[in-house]
């Protein structure tokens, strides 16, 4: 069939042409932000899941959603050795730009420009990579203190307090948010927490990998009480059909029961994993409707693809060791495994194994859902694996 018009939209973030399963998440949001822009509290989402669920997606879908209620957003994906303030103060900058539309900006916003200065200009000190230009001096009294706790505490209930005062919100929609380390994470979470106990428009949603849940808890724990974590995992059966079948249905294309199967069955229900197979089964097929065999061809075609680069940017990262280490992981499966058996797979005593283990959490290929326990964070990575190795 004609690629021009293929409707399937496989890629880092790419919104899919028709977005199955996620109406509760998207509800969640929606509740807490207007809640939280009309002076109440709301518990804000942190989307915890595996990669290829569809959370950076979703996190687009809610910005989208907050923008169109006429918040002010700020958008952020977390590198790795990036500090939080260099990722911060563009966004805020842009977000008291908006706040100063219209009227002349008030006092209460200027203030927040020149704290916003002082912000970067001691970070800068500490950091070294916070880059701002500003037209306005740093308070010379400022309250900005070194700390970067205190710091962004003060800085947010300055913007919290303009924004209340232009009736909307400033929302901080940050993406692959367990990047940031223990320290700065817990700074963030306790300047939230200070808005929010004013009752101050400013608030987070985000996105993470699985250990996102216990690395909040630890950096602080009170961290459960000012967020709501709701899983996004694969797509259940009806939803994975619904993503794959409309949008060829509005085409007028549609599948035999044969195919959504083998389609499904691949797919294991990952938002991404099912966009990539229905661009390759699309391009495959002559004619509606779409068979069996034009799935079973697809799926060479797909995991070609995956293999070149959704699993091989990841491959191409690692060390020898690291490699050996996924390599006996994907040995024992897709599930979760033990430590122990991961030390037993390779001759070795689990003590000389564990910064292997630590390393590869750091890189975000791999976490523990709980003490001793290693699983994959990369959907079908343990198969690529064996296929690599």
């Amino acid at each position: 069939m004609d690629p021009i018009h293929n409707p399937y939209a496989p890629g880092a973030g790419n919104p899919p042409p028709e977005l199955a399963g996620r109406n509760e998440p998207l509800e969640k949001a929606r509740v807490a932000l207007l809640r939280i822009a009309s002076g109440h509290f709301g518990r804000s989402l942190i989307l915890a899941g595996l990669r290829g669920t569809g959370k950076t997606v979703l996190l687009n879908r809610i910005r989208q959603e907050a923008e169109r209620a006429n918040m002010i957003t700020i958008r952020v994906e977390v590198p790795e050795g990036r500090s939080l303030p260099s990722l911060l103060a563009p966004g805020l900058k842009s977000a008291l730009v908006k706040l100063s539309r219209g009227k002349a900006a008030t006092e209460l916003i200027m203030r927040s420009f020149r704290a916003l200065a002082s912000f970067v200009k001691i970070m800068r000190i500490k950091y070294g990579d916070v880059e701002l230009g500003l037209d306005v001096e740093p308070e010379s009294d400022s309250l900005i203190s070194p700390d970067l706790s205190d710091s962004l505490s003060q800085l947010f209930q300055l913007v919290g307090e303009a924004a209340k005062e232009k009736k909307t919100a400033v929302v901080l929609f940050i993406d692959e948010l367990q990047v940031l380390d223990e320290k700065q994470l817990a700074a963030l979470i306790m300047a939230l927490h200070v808005a929010a106990q004013d009752l101050l428009p400013i608030t987070m949603m985000a996105a993470g990998l699985p250990q996102i849940r216990a690395k909040m808890g630890k950096a602080k724990t009170y961290a459960e009480r000012l967020f709501e974590f709701p899983e996004i995992g694969p797509l259940d059966l009806n939803a994975a059909k619904q993503a794959l079948v409309i949008p060829a249905k509005k085409l007028d294309i549609c599948y035999t029961a044969p195919a959504l199967t083998e389609i499904l069955r691949q797919t294991q229900g990952y938002a991404y994993f099912i966009q990539e197979w229905g661009k390759h089964t699309w391009d495959v097929a002559k004619t509606s409707p779409i068979t069996e065999k034009d799935a079973k061809e697809a799926t060479i075609h797909a995991i070609a693809d995956l293999d070149a680069s959704f699993f091989r940017v990841r491959f191409d990262q690692l060390t020898s060791a690291q490699r050996h280490y996924l390599r006996a992981m994907a040995e024992l499966g897709p599930n979760i495994a033990l430590s122990g058996q991961i030390a037993k797979q390779l001759g070795k005593k689990v003590t000389d194994v564990g910064p292997i283990r630590d390393q590869l959490i750091n890189k975000g290929l791999i976490y523990s859902p709980a003490h001793g326990e290693t699983t994959f964070t990369v959907p079908l990575f343990d198969s690529f694996m064996k296929r690599m190795m």
